[in-house]
C-alpha cells in the first residue's frame, strides 16, 4: 500500500512504491519475457556470412522494437513507484498493460521491419514485404493500434491515481503533476489516432514521399508534455509553487 509519509524526490513526487509488490514483479518479468520473445523471433544463428550480414541488418527493427516496449515499462515502473497502488482497478489496467504488449511484441517487430525495408529501398531486411498501398496501411495501422492502446492504459492508470489522491495523500503538486501525465498519455494516444486516420486515407495517386505520412506525424510527440502542462493549467488552475516538471 502507498505511503503518504514519504520524501518527495526531485520530480517533484514522493515514491509510495518503496517495496517491490508481486503486481510489479510480475509486469516486469512479463515485460522481459516480451523482450525475450522479441529475441527468439529472429531466425537461426547465420551459418554463413551472407546471413551473418543479414542478421546485422535486423538490428535497426530490434533496436526499435525494443526501444518501445522498455519505453512503456519504464513508463509503468515510474507510476508504480510514485503511487505503489495495487488496488483492484490498477492491477486490472496493470495486466492490461501486459496483454497488449505480448499481444503486439510480433506484430511491432514485423512492423518497423517493413518500415526499415521500406526506408532503405530494400537493403534492410523484413519478413513483411510490402508490396503494394495496402500492405503499407495495414503496417501503420497496425503500429497505430499500439501505440493508441498501450498510451490510452497509461492514461487511464493516471486517472486512477487522481482518484485515489486522498487515499494516498497526494500533495496539491503531485495532483497537478498526475494530471499534467495523464493528459499527456491522452495527447500521445490522440497523435495515434491521427497516424491510423493518415493511413486510412493513403491514396496510390499520392506523391511517393507523402506515402510516408502516417509515420511522419508521430514527430507531433514533441509538443505532447508542454501541450499537456498548458491544458492542465486550464482544467485545476494555475501551477502550485514549487511544481517541478
Amino acid at each position: 500500500m502507498a505511503s503518504p509519509t514519504a520524501e518527495p524526490k526531485a520530480t517533484g513526487f514522493a515514491e509510495r512504491g518503496q517495496q517491490v509488490t508481486r503486481l510489479e514483479a510480475f509486469v516486469d518479468a512479463a515485460f522481459a519475457f516480451a523482450v525475450t520473445l522479441l529475441v527468439i523471433s529472429f531466425d537461426a544463428i547465420p551459418s554463413n556470412a551472407e546471413e551473418l550480414i543479414n542478421a546485422f541488418k535486423a538490428i535497426p527493427a530490434f533496436a526499435a522494437s525494443f526501444a518501445m516496449v522498455a519505453m512503456f515499462w519504464y513508463a509503468h515502473n515510474v507510476w508504480s513507484r510514485r503511487y505503489g497502488l495495487d488496488d483492484g482497478p490498477s492491477i486490472f489496467l496493470s495486466l492490461l498493460l501486459v496483454f497488449l504488449v505480448l499481444v503486439y511484441v510480433f506484430p511491432l517487430r514485423l512492423v518497423f521491419a517493413g518500415g526499415f525495408a521500406w526506408i532503405s529501398g530494400g537493403w534492410l531486411p523484413s519478413d513483411y514485404q510490402i508490396s503494394g498501398i495496402g500492405d503499407l496501411q495495414l503496417m501503420f495501422i497496425t503500429y497505430a493500434c499500439s501505440f493508441i492502446s498501450l498510451c490510452s492504459v497509461l492514461a487511464l492508470l493516471y486517472r486512477r491515481a487522481g482518484r485515489c489522491a486522498e487515499r494516498i495523500g497526494l500533495s496539491a503538486n503531485e495532483r497537478y503533476l498526475t494530471r499534467v501525465d495523464e493528459l499527456m498519455y491522452w495527447l500521445m494516444a490522440s497523435v495515434g489516432v491521427i497516424s491510423l486516420i493518415t493511413a486510412l486515407y493513403i491514396k496510390p495517386t499520392w506523391p511517393q514521399w507523402l506515402f510516408g505520412a502516417p509515420g511522419l506525424v508521430y514527430f507531433l510527440l514533441g509538443l505532447d508534455r508542454p501541450l499537456a502542462v498548458r491544458l492542465a493549467r486550464g482544467r485545476v488552475g494555475d501551477r502550485p509553487k514549487g511544481t517541478e516538471l
